[in-house]
């Protein structure tokens, strides 16, 4: 049996994990984070207009002695998967590599979301001990690509990024992805402009270069909201996504992100939440040169920051830290990806279990 990348509920039930799952769910502590999202720095070479965390860019970065130590403290604390992402772009931060070697190494997952400009020089490390590599790319032409994904010049660095994807699709051991945020502005004179008439040509460009998924996503706004679709636009893209599945087979796969199944559903920007503490912060955690963040959600947040990694040692954060300082009833009515893990927390706290796997398959849950 394999689980479906994007289940994360089915994940919870690996055999490695789940005694600390079950531990969390009836409301006990971590002794560290199953899984930590870590950003060596907030660099970034592109200049995309839509960029989530674009008011957090260029503030700080990780030395490259503390970032080692960082990944030496996460094999103390015996994480079991470590995704590197960022405000900016990971693969920018020269110790980008002797982390990755060092997670590698110690046998901890390690999964990259980069923009694809500098995979070669890191190709070596990621083909070596990457286990997913998610590029966004969000386009299927140059000039698109110009559009969403600009450098600071202006300039679009579409050829080299799908360059460096070929060149790491012919040596890689892990997946490598095609991310595609569907993206809709208005431009001049109200004019509707993005890259929602790209999917399928992408997804076919996708399955050309050689990788594993290609995945698509919806846009959220400033404060982590979903950004409806106009119905036009909507069928448009629902029609490009069903014709890109009929691409999938021999090791390719097309797969929706929860953003976009929840713009199909038309479930709306707020997602309600009953419940007032997060489990899975007891389950994993952000790393940023700013801070130690409750989750992604909340990067820059001061009322979720649990310490400081720049001159704290990771585990003592982790140990004197109160994960429980956001409250999601509260602080969370945007659409999260976890809510269902949650929920899940509270089915496994009441006793209604579900089979435990007999091996792990993915441990980013």
């Amino acid at each position: 049996m394999t689980i479906d990348r994007m289940d994360l509920v089915a994940k919870l039930y690996q055999p490695s994990i789940f005694p600390v799952v079950a531990r969390v769910a009836t409301g006990r502590r971590s002794a560290g984070p199953l899984v930590v999202d870590l950003d060596p720095t907030t660099f970034c070479d592109l200049a995309c207009p839509e960029c989530i965390s674009g008011k957090l860019l260029n503030q700080g970065r990780f030395s490259p002695e503390r970032l080692a130590e960082l990944a030496g403290e996460l094999v103390e604390l015996d994480v079991r998967a470590v995704i590197l992402i960022g405000g900016g772009e990971p693969l920018a931060h020269r110790g980008t590599r002797r982390v990755i070697t060092t997670l590698g190494e110690a046998g901890i997952a390690v999964g990259v979301v980069t923009n694809g400009t500098m995979i070669d020089h890191n190709l070596d490390e990621l083909a070596a001990y990457a286990d997913w590599v998610r590029v966004s790319v969000d386009a299927a032409t140059p000039e698109t690509f110009r559009l969403v994904r600009p450098d600071r010049r202006g300039g679009s660095a579409f050829d080299r990024v799908i360059d460096n994807m070929r060149k790491l699709a012919e040596v890689k051991k892990g997946a490598l992805g095609y991310s595609y945020l569907v993206i809709v502005r208005s431009g001049p004179d109200g004019v509707i402009e993005g890259n929602h008439g790209e999917i399928l040509a992408a997804a076919e460009l996708a399955r050309d270069i050689g990788c594993d998924f290609f995945e698509v996503k919806a846009q959220f706004d400033d404060e982590h909201h979903l950004i409806d679709l106009s119905p036009e636009i909507l069928r448009e893209v629902n029609a490009q996504i069903d014709a890109a599945r009929r691409l999938a087979g021999d090791g390719f796969e097309v797969v929706n992100s929860s953003t976009i199944d929840s713009v199909q559903r038309r479930a709306g920007p707020v997602q309600p939440k009953e419940y007032h503490r997060c489990g899975v912060t007891e389950l994993r955690t952000l790393v940023t040169p700013s801070g130690v963040y409750v989750c992604p959600y909340h990067r820059g947040n001061p009322a979720a920051r649990l310490g400081d990694a720049v001159t704290e040692p990771l585990p003592d954060i982790w140990r004197r830290s109160d994960r429980g300082i956001i409250d999601p009833s509260r602080d969370c009515r945007f659409h999260c990806a976890r809510h269902a893990s949650n929920l899940e927390l509270d089915e496994i706290a009441d006793g209604r279990v579900q089979p435990v796997l007999e091996q792990d398959h993915d441990l980013f849950i």
